[in-house]
């Protein structure tokens, strides 16, 4: 029987600070080859090419940011044509903006504590400084500092969220394809957030990482929950990236590169399917 036929959506050439997007893309594009025809295509071309594929991977497409509009357009022709998409385009964390740190926030589970207006502002612990970012930013594209004589005016518009700045211990990545945790990555220090080693995480690590991805509504799909580890031993999270996370592969011993590689085949595999 012939291989379903996957359009692999990815910027090759993309400048990710401390990352190689297209040599990441190269090698999990050809480990997927084995169970799949794969052609690769930059994000701005994925509307003109899907119809002749039976499914869409996104993978390292850089920021939507750059080409929202394109983005906008390709999603609503994706779920108008019914073309299976991996990941799914039914998530509600960063693949639908920062609203979901908000709401996460008001409900009383653990991230950092984040606002969104000026009357929110007292949600908010003293602290310092202030990270103000834009609630459709990606790769700390638009973030800055602030004091907290400048907080209501940062917000004023309604289109920033602003956090108080964490001073963490470390951050801590734990990745999963659909919601089955497999392995974790973290950065020991919190000025090389880039420079990542193996991470072993406790029952209460993942435990909380869980809580994240059975919250988000995607079956089929790679998510990694983003968190930092505060002096006082929590964590909060900081991103659920549920669209096109890096996954850093070239970290991976042999055997769990094999294993997450095997296990997003099952996953598009049962997509396809479905």
């Amino acid at each position: 029987m012939a291989r379903p036929s996957i359009l692999y959506v990815t910027d090759l050439t993309y400048p990710a600070r401390g990352r190689r997007y297209g040599d990441e893309d190269v090698q999990l594009s050809a480990a997927l080859r084995t169970d799949f025809a794969i052609a690769l295509c930059h994000p701005l071309d994925a509307v003109g090419l899907m119809d002749s594929f039976d499914g869409v991977v996104v993978r390292n497409s850089g920021p939507v940011l750059h080409y929202q509009e394109q983005y906008e357009e390709f999603r609503a022709e994706a779920l108008r044509r019914g073309t299976p998409v991996f990941n799914e385009l039914t998530g509600r964390a960063d693949m639908a903006g920062k609203q979901y740190l908000l709401d996460l926030s008001a409900a009383g589970r653990p991230v950092i504590p984040t606002a969104g207006r000026p009357e929110e502002l007292h949600r908010l612990p003293a602290a310092p400084q202030y990270v103000v970012k834009p609630r459709l930013g990606a790769d700390s594209i638009g973030l800055e500092f602030v004091g907290p004589e400048r907080l209501a005016d940062a917000c004023a518009t309604g289109d920033v969220l602003v956090q108080p700045r964490i001073d963490f211990r470390y951050e801590v990545s734990f990745y999963f394809v659909d919601r089955e945790f497999h392995y974790a990555l973290h950065a020991p220090e919190p000025d090389r957030r880039w420079e990542l080693r193996p991470y072993r995480p406790s029952r209460e690590d993942l435990a909380f990482a869980q809580l994240f991805v059975d919250w988000n509504t995607i079956d089929h799909g790679i998510q990694r929950v983003d968190a930092c580890r505060t002096p006082e031993g929590d964590l909060l999270l900081v991103e659920l990236e549920d669209l096109n996370p890096y996954l850093s592969l070239d970290l991976l011993e042999d055997a769990e590169r094999e294993s997450f590689t095997a296990a997003t085949k099952d996953s598009l595999a049962r997509l396809l399917r479905r």
